[in-house]
């Protein structure tokens, strides 16, 4: 479980295929090395990844087909950077949202301006995730904890003040450029609750019911 406070900023060293669409990554960092073991979770632009070796200066995460498939990892390369965040401690302070790594979606800015102090972004996102996507709701990109500004359709808008541009990789994309998202846990797992209890009830009126009252026979 994360948060989607960016911890550090690190770096890609080496990408290097260990089958067709399986990747070793090797990153940079200074923070994320303080206290990690082999088997620690690490959120990768908001990819939950297993520390697999390290060093004093490095560590490497393994990413296999399917997250490759589903996230914009496949866009890395040398030097590319990465926001990074350690799973969040029993005993940390709780100050982003609930995030658990998994991401549901890549999304596409389409639209990035400078209003006063702030930075907005526009982004374009599938329609099956826009049902999550609420105003004044919280959203996942890249890792970061964001909160939505605004909702259009299949577009959301999210604003990043000067703090969150400079700390994190998102104030270096722009216009085209594709970011991770992950929906907000909470809405899904209602999201999913009302799907069932609906699709049960509907199960229940279509056969139980009928069968009960004698309009349906085995």
């Amino acid at each position: 479980m994360f948060t989607g406070i960016i911890e550090e900023l690190g770096t890609v060293e080496k990408l290097q295929k260990v089958s067709e669409q399986a990747v070793q990554i090797t990153i940079q960092s200074r923070k994320i090395l303080e206290d990690v073991t082999i088997g620690d979770s690490i959120s990768v632009n908001g990819i939950c990844l297993t520390v697999t070796n390290y060093t004093n200066n490095n560590f490497q995460v393994d990413a296999m087909p399917e997250t490759i498939k589903s996230t914009s990892l496949n866009v890395l390369k040398p030097s590319s950077k990465v926001n990074l965040e350690r799973a969040m401690a029993a005993n940390g302070r709780f100050g982003g949202h609930f995030v658990s790594g998994h991401v549901d979606g890549i999304g596409k800015i389409v639209k990035k301006k400078k209003e006063q102090n702030a930075v907005y972004y526009d982004i374009e996102i599938a329609e099956n995730l826009s049902q999550y996507v609420m105003y004044k709701g919280s959203i996942t990109v890249d890792g970061t904890s964001l909160t939505v500004f605004g909702v259009r359709k299949n577009t959301f808008t999210i604003s990043l003040i000067p703090h969150t541009v400079s700390k994190t990789i998102l104030g270096e994309k722009g216009e085209g450029d594709i970011v991770n998202i992950e929906c907000d846990l909470l809405a899904k797992h209602v999201q999913q609750m009302l799907h069932r209890e609906s699709s049960q009830e509907k199960k229940d009126i279509d056969k139980e019911l009928l069968k009960n009252n004698g309009f349906i026979t085995d």
